[in-house]
């Protein structure tokens, strides 16, 4: 088995095809979130999946207008329900939970040959209140997914030897 094309040909996707994704296609991104790895095993996510037209266009608005949001097929927005819990180095554990669920829909997102984006920036209490997530719990970010309606350019990385030391910094 190999991830690395998965892994090479990851691009943020602004520009989705107005289309629905197959159901069994997004229960496979949902499982790869589930089955991601989390701190001491808490698995303290929740995947709120937005298929519904009028809703994913409140969701753009409260991600401050941002034209692609609304475009995707589904937006899966990732909460967490174990928002003070601090892992034993003192960093709170929801947001690297919640980022590695993500990563990992992501990655199966681009195996079904979709196209996918990260979204931070929105008004977490607007988006709570469309999808009525509980005052305790947390909207850590958004996951676009849909059909790619643009080719992007290559994302330059640097190079790995620039980001990489062993045994000291």
């Amino acid at each position: 088995m190999e991830i690395m094309p998965e892994i090479k040909t990851r691009h943020s996707i602004r520009k989705f095809e107005n289309k629905p994704i197959n159901r069994t296609m997004l229960e496979r991104i949902l499982d790869a979130g589930r089955s991601a790895p989390s701190a001491k095993n808490r698995q303290p996510w929740r995947f709120i999946v937005i298929e519904k037209e009028d809703l994913k266009k409140k969701v753009q608005t409260a991600a401050f207008g941002q034209e692609y949001v609304g475009q995707a097929g589904a937006i899966i927005a990732g909460c967490s329900t174990n928002i003070d819990y601090r892992m034993p180095n003192g960093q709170l554990s929801h947001p690297v939970d919640i980022t590695f669920a993500i990563s990992f829909m992501m990655l199966q997102a681009i195996h079904e040959d979709l196209g996918t984006c990260i979204v931070t920036t929105f008004d977490e209490q607007e988006v709570k209140e469309l999808l009525s997530v509980p005052y305790s719990m947390k909207v850590i970010m958004l996951l676009l997914v849909g059909y790619p309606a643009e080719e992007p350019l290559p994302e330059t990385r640097k190079s790995l030897n620039r980001v990489t030391a062993f045994n000291h910094w």
